[in-house]
């Protein structure tokens, strides 16, 4: 009979076997487009500090003060003795950034997401969730105990169809990502409010990469829709999660919506009640970057730019691109020896972009993930448009150099 810790490396075999074991790299530096791993220097393209402002000195500086002011942790959950001034302010903030009545702050978009499905759904409520949405909220609606159901990535007729079917009692809520992490692809949000007015559903968007990106103050993908002309509020689009560990370049997350809605998930959501508080530093860095993302409009406007130039190079280089207007931008290759490969090789060149494989993404789909942030330089796109000029070369794809060169 073999041990416990005997099976365990025989599950860890099997792993290294497929080519999907993982592991941590140290960085020694600031999180910023260049860095030092492991003592190496590499440009960065795999950070989600999209708009550059995790080492902005500007928050870095409100960080320091927050420090001095209100000490190195928070000492207790929110409801104990742990919410500070800082909290309380950028909780204010948040809700005004998103237009909602309320905002509440939790410890991590896990969290967050873990912390609203299982407070508000039970054995008696359907959860609709989109195939592809991030980890945190396939397990927050698994967790929740309520009629689990999946439909086809981004197909809000599969999900009317769902919808139809439910005959159960009982909340009914739909639940997509904003953005997909993965693919970088944006939820057919207009569809998805139509389809729940439709079928008497509520809607629950978690806009983590949408936030700061998209819209003309970074108000995320709900402010972009709005945008366009269709009406979006916490009547129709209820509950609204955002990270701010992305684009904001801080840590946590927070959930925005009515009274009624935060001072429910204050009583009932278990990772909320039962969890330190973020320190109230991290929230006076926070309330600094808020305001760089909604008044600094030329971070947006240089992702872009990024953005577009590196999609008609590289698929003039005959790489598959997912479909994305944001920046993350997936390089599909579809098996995992070979993501992981051509991570190694850009590595060697001095890039840094993480090969993303199964389980993360759907068998056959390994990719190299790409993220840019408004700090990139032309200079830097350059490097990484040269070096998967040389794997297409090896890769006998189409082109055999880059456009730019």
């Amino acid at each position: 009979m073999t041990g416990f810790a005997e099976r365990l490396r025989e599950r860890l075999a099997a792993r290294k076997a497929a080519q999907l074991y993982r592991r941590r790299r140290q960085l020694d530096s600031p999180q910023a487009t260049q860095v030092r791993i492991e003592g190496r220097a590499l440009l960065n393209f795999c950070s989600n500090d999209y708009l550059g402002l995790a080492s902005d000195p500007r928050v870095v500086a409100a960080f320091t003060e927050g420090l001095r002011r209100f000490g190195a942790g928070s000492g207790a959950s929110h409801l104990v003795c742990g919410h500070s001034a800082p909290h309380h302010a950028l909780e204010i903030a948040l809700a005004e950034f998103t237009g909602r009545p309320r905002a509440l702050l939790y410890t991590s978009g896990y969290m967050a997401n873990v912390g609203v499905l299982t407070a508000l759904l039970g054995p008696r409520d359907a959860v609709f969730e989109d195939r592809l949405n991030h980890a945190s909220l396939l397990d927050g609606g698994l967790h929740a105990g309520a009629r689990f159901k999946r439909y086809a990535h981004l197909d809000t007729v599969a999900l009317a169809a769902l919808l139809q079917a439910d005959t159960g009692s009982g909340e009914r809520l739909v639940v997509s990502d904003g953005v997909f992490s993965m693919d970088g692809d944006v939820a057919p949000l207009a569809d998805l409010l139509m389809v729940c007015k439709q079928h008497d559903a509520q809607l629950m968007l978690d806009d983590a990469h949408g936030f700061g990106c998209l819209g003309s103050q970074g108000g995320g993908l709900a402010q972009a829709v709005q945008e366009q002309g269709v009406a979006v509020d916490d009547t129709n689009l209820p509950i609204l999660v955002g990270t701010l560990g992305k684009a904001f370049g801080t840590m946590g997350a927070f959930v925005a919506g009515s009274e009624a809605l935060i001072e429910t998930l204050i009583q009932f959501s278990r990772p909320y009640i039962y969890t330190t508080a973020l320190p109230p530093a991290v929230a006076c860095a926070t309330l600094q970057s808020l305001a760089l993302v909604r008044e600094e409009s030329w971070r947006r406007e240089r992702l872009q730019a990024l953005i577009a130039r590196f999609r008609h190079e590289c698929l003039a280089l005959g790489f598959a691109l997912t479909d994305s207007p944001t920046p993350i931008q997936g390089l599909l290759l579809g098996d995992a020896a070979k993501a992981l490969a051509f991570s190694r090789q850009l590595e060697a060149d001095g890039l840094l972009v993480s090969a993303i494989r199964p389980p993360t993404v759907p068998a056959g789909t390994a990719r190299l993930r790409i993220t840019f942030s408004a700090n990139h330089s032309e200079a830097q796109l350059d490097r990484l448009l040269d070096a998967l000029a040389r794997v297409a070369r090896q890769e006998n794809l189409p082109a055999t150099e880059a456009p730019h060169g």
